[in-house]
């Protein structure tokens, strides 16, 4: 297993997390991508996506049928500006790929959104670290374990 999807898997065991990871055979970079490998609508994949909160990260973890109103979002967190993250900017906050971003296992604590249209689902699948991997998990343990806020973020 990757380096970092094992520090995801300890940072899920340390969080009592039910779900484990799951190597893919394929890159799952994409929400599509991972629906098709793990079988489910790509409304259940959690995006995890970082931005620039005015200089600061910030993780969105939005269903993979939306899109992220970088305006909303700002308003939210009270950020002059909410733009997307170039990719050494998300490896620098997470330690992970832009494509594999897990909702935990970073440096550092980053402030985190989860989107409520997870909630629809009963199971949800996240990054687990790196593009080959994910794992299952739930809208209020993906709240639990990321101490992220509830948001609409489309």
């Amino acid at each position: 297993m990757h380096p970092n999807a094992e520090r995801v898997a300890k940072a899920l065991e340390e969080q009592g997390a039910a779900g484990e990871i799951v190597e893919l055979p394929d890159s799952a970079r994409t929400a599509q991508a991972a629906a098709d490998q793990v079988g489910c609508e790509v409304g259940a994949i959690a995006n995890s996506l970082v931005f620039d909160a005015d200089g600061a990260p910030l993780l969105v973890l939005t269903s993979g049928a939306h899109r992220v109103d970088t305006a909303r979002v700002a308003a939210l967190v009270g950020a002059q500006k909410v733009k997307r993250a170039t990719p050494e900017f998300v490896r620098e906050a997470t330690g992970q790929p832009i494509g594999g971003v897990a909702p935990l296992g970073h440096p550092a604590t980053i402030r985190t959104l989860v989107d409520v249209w997870l909630d629809k689902y009963d199971e949800v699948w996240a990054a687990g670290g790196h593009p080959h991997t994910v794992f299952p998990t739930s809208y209020g343990e993906l709240l639990r374990i990321t101490g992220g806020t509830p948001a609409e973020v489309g």
